[in-house]
């Protein structure tokens, strides 16, 4: 099946990770955060030298929401690896 980690003791035997939440999070978000950074990212292009906010923060928020997305896309990529791995195994 995969490397499993072996039990402690301490979690219950049928623990499972809510995979349909996990799913309808990144599904959710991925869209959000590549938009905050596309946005944030134009407007720092678009900022003048007095404009506030500055460009270094804007740059900084692009930045975040990036990595947020890739974060969103990463999880979004193992969730729907593990339903399909669910699926072959019933």
């Amino acid at each position: 099946m995969g490397r499993r980690s072996p039990r402690t003791g301490t979690e219950p035997v049928t623990a499972r990770s809510p995979l349909r939440l996990r799913l309808l999070l990144a599904a959710v978000f991925l869209p959000l955060f590549v938009a905050g950074a596309v946005l944030f990212g134009v407007w720092a292009a678009l900022s003048g030298a007095g404009d506030s906010p500055g460009r270094g923060p804007l740059i900084l928020l692009a930045a975040v929401c990036g990595v947020l997305a890739l974060t969103a896309l990463l999880d979004l990529l193992v969730v729907l690896r593990r339903l399909r791995r669910e699926r072959g195994a019933s």
